[in-house]
């Protein structure tokens, strides 16, 4: 069964949510604070939080950021009743998975919260068909059963999606993938014209295990269709 933390402080949609999430089944926790749910976030683990943007105490967007600060790979589904666009973008460069806004389907969060489910056993699996357990290339390690990676031995802590975007790349080196691709493969949504997400997370991917990301090594440019790994390592 499927640990979840929802962490809304609207009641009634905290109603509402937990008794569709209870229908698939779920083990649902609640929190309606900001920092309590952070504490709850980091110290429990959860196979999905569902976290609204407006809180006391401490917003979603800041919540979701401090808990992408630690080594938590909990998959993180905004909800919000602001629309904006920018919102949107912000939520995703945070390292929120998914977004959905107020007043939303029943239906249609119900089923995506069965794909982010999916999409994180299916990329899982993916990794470990193509290598058990581990990916090898330089000094870069990959331990994809314990999602963990470092360079050189030593430790590099990255969010679920620099992961799974790394785990992919790695997991087929010398394959081209536009960023389009890499932006359905990895968030599991079509995305369409927010590729530039794509490019913060490859950026960020680079900054954390390239010694020189003005020349780097591992995930190189494929000029004109978008990102490949190294083969020749």
């Amino acid at each position: 069964m499927k640990k979840v933390l929802i962490i809304e402080d609207d009641p009634d949609i905290l109603e509402l949510l937990m008794i569709h999430l209870g229908d698939l089944p779920c083990d649902i926790t609640c929190e309606r604070n900001g920092v309590a749910a952070l504490d709850l976030a980091t110290s429990q683990r959860f196979d999905l939080i569902i976290l609204d943007l407006m809180l006391p105490g401490m917003n979603g967007m800041e919540v979701c950021r401090r808990l992408r600060m630690t080594d938590r790979q909990t998959p993180v589904m905004m909800l919000t009743a602001r629309s904006e666009e920018i919102d949107k973008v912000m939520g995703l460069e945070t390292g929120a998975d998914d977004y959905l806004t107020k007043p939303f389907s029943v239906r249609e969060f119900v089923a995506r919260v069965k794909v982010i489910f999916r999409r994180n056993e299916e990329v899982h699996q993916a990794a470990k068909d193509a290598d058990p357990l581990h990916i090898q290339s330089g000094g870069l390690a990959i331990d994809i059963d314990k999602r963990k990676v470092t360079l050189d031995d030593q430790r590099v802590e990255l969010s679920p999606r620099e992961f799974d975007l790394l785990t992919l790349l790695a997991s087929n080196p010398g394959k081209s993938y536009s960023r389009k691709q890499l932006l359905n493969l990895v968030w599991g949504y079509d995305f369409e014209g927010y590729e530039h997400t794509v490019n913060s997370h490859i950026n960020r991917l680079r900054t954390k295990i390239e010694k020189d990301i003005s020349s780097p090594i591992y995930i190189l440019t494929t000029w004109g269709i978008g990102y490949r790994f190294n083969e020749e390592l």
